[in-house]
């Protein structure tokens, strides 16, 4: 400030101590100050009705520093030309900020500035409280989701916020953009609820009933107080629980998140991701992946689909992920963790067909065996891939469990992944057909892709099509005049085959946003 700049300051000791906060500024010029502050106040004084001894001024010193002062500064001059060394060396064996100034200072105008900022500051705290308990009141009022308010609060702050469950699983999370933040999340958190760490921490209950945990990881300080907003976002969360009819709300929000991100490429590296699903309590570390298809009877899957199948997993003694496709409208995906002593999906294999019957299911597949983030996601394609070709069960029959080893054809097309020698192959072999079909609306790529499926039956593939055979012919017909080639030839249906199974990936890869 400049008053105190123009007076000289001289700071004796306390560096250590110079960022603790002011509480309150007070003039103090006798002994009797000491017994009249209450903590964090910082005082100014000439001196002038203090005792002359050292004994006294030692004595003063401690009650001052006993008092909890934030600091004293003290103007030199004709009464007291320099500092007491008694009250000195008690604020230096108390680490208390002494400041001497080396000319006059207009203690009423440093006391005036400093009271207006802190009730300046006062009152910007209590606006900021306001705008915060507005904010999650809204989201309470408007049903907003728990990932939502969770994101939210992690806005707010600045910082990663984090919902757990009670088992100290992440349920959701938010502002994590470095895997660090998440790694090893289980043992973490124990540690901070045993008090390690400066996490701000509130629990999400309501009505007796304990849910979770709401963790703010360490941030910037907020004009509202950091746990004065985890406090409310917590607020928010349990009310959202309290609205949510389903027991399992949370965990298939958790579950839809995590394989949107896989399967959406929303994650920046292998290791954020992977840290994402280990803190969501499914262990990659030392484990067998892959990834399960289960295709809709009705077009749709019930509310309790996805925890059905994991409920099946569990049983098998594996760990599973389940949810809603992102962009393949009834199809329900599963991420499945094994211990490699069996392949992974032989665990699966007891309960899937129960549990897939019970959900609605007409076709399951299962993708390769996988180690790694990027393994699975391709597990998880073949798998789609191939429920959208498998043939459905019958009425009133229990769906088969179908294995990509089954294919070849398709694991090796998933083997390339996006290799552009594979995309200039498929845009070589099946660009008359898109163009046709983008100028005219056609469907002769779906057409060819019902062909390959059913090689050897033309009647099948007709029916694949929704095609009469007739007009199922004349689209083959067509076809094989844009192309330019015979679909009886044996290896030029091989390679429109693999040209179709990975134009079908592409689109997977790339969704439309």
């Amino acid at each position: 400030m400049e008053a105190v700049a123009r007076a000289l300051p001289e700071l004796l000791t306390g560096a250590a101590a110079l960022d603790a906060p002011v509480r309150w500024v007070h003039v103090a010029e006798t002994a009797e100050a000491a017994r009249l502050v209450s903590g964090g106040e910082l005082l100014l004084a000439t001196g002038i009705g203090w005792p002359p001894d050292d004994d006294a001024l030692g004595r003063l010193g401690r009650q001052l520093v006993g008092g909890r002062v934030a600091g004293l500064v003290l103007e030199l001059g004709e009464r007291m030309p320099a500092a007491p060394g008694a009250l000195v060396a008690e604020f230096r064996a108390a680490g208390l900020p002494f400041v001497v100034l080396h000319r006059e200072a207009r203690f009423v105008a440093i006391t005036e500035a400093v009271h207006a900022r802190i009730i300046a500051d006062q009152m910007g705290a209590l606006r900021a409280r306001d705008e915060i308990h507005a904010l999650f009141t809204e989201l309470s009022l408007r049903g907003s989701p728990a990932d939502f308010i969770v994101a939210q609060a992690a806005r707010v702050l600045g910082c990663p916020v984090v919902l757990e469950d009670t088992g100290h699983q992440v349920v959701a999370a938010a502002g994590a953009e470095d895997e660090r933040d998440l790694a090893a999340w289980e043992q973490r958190s124990r540690a901070a609820h045993r008090g390690a760490g400066d996490w701000t921490i509130a629990p999400v209950e309501a009505r007796g009933m304990r849910w979770g945990r709401l963790i703010a990881l360490p941030g910037q300080p907020h004009p509202a107080g950091r746990s004065n907003v985890v406090e409310q976002a917590a607020v928010a969360l349990a009310l959202s629980r309290l609205a949510d009819r389903d027991a399992d709300e949370w965990t298939r929000r958790s579950h839809d998140a995590l394989l949107g991100a896989l399967l959406g490429r929303r994650f920046a590296g292998e290791a954020g991701l992977a840290a994402r699903f280990e803190a969501a309590g499914f262990p990659l570390r030392d484990r067998l992946l892959c990834g399960v298809a289960l295709r809709s009877r009705t077009g749709a899957f019930g509310a309790s689909a996805a925890s059905r199948v994991v409920d099946a997993a569990r049983a098998a003694g594996a760990d599973a992920v389940a949810g809603r496709h992102p962009t393949e409208p009834g199809v329900l995906v599963v991420a499945l963790s094994a211990r490699p002593s069996r392949p992974a999906a032989d665990v699966f294999f007891e309960g899937l067909a129960r549990a897939a019957d019970d959900t609605g299911a007409t076709a399951v597949a299962v993708g390769s065996d996988a180690r790694s983030v990027s393994g699975l996601l391709s597990s998880v394609e073949e798998a789609v891939e191939l429920a959208g070709r498998a043939e459905p069960a019958r009425a009133g029959g229990r769906p088969s469990v179908q294995r990509v080893d089954s294919r070849p054809l398709l694991r090796l097309v998933n083997a390339f992944g996006s290799d552009p020698r594979l995309a200039e192959h498929t845009e070589q072999m099946l660009r008359p057909l898109i163009e046709h079909d983008l100028t005219t609306g056609g469907d002769l790529v779906p057409v060819l892709a019902a062909y390959l499926t059913h090689p050897g039956n033309r009647t099948r593939a007709a029916a694949a099509s929704h095609l009469s055979r007739s007009v199922f012919y004349q689209r083959i017909a067509l076809i094989e005049e844009l192309l330019g080639m015979d679909l009886d030839d044996g290896e030029t249906v091989s390679a429109l085959h693999a040209a179709v199974l990975a134009r079908r990936a592409g689109s997977r890869a790339y969704p439309a946003m």
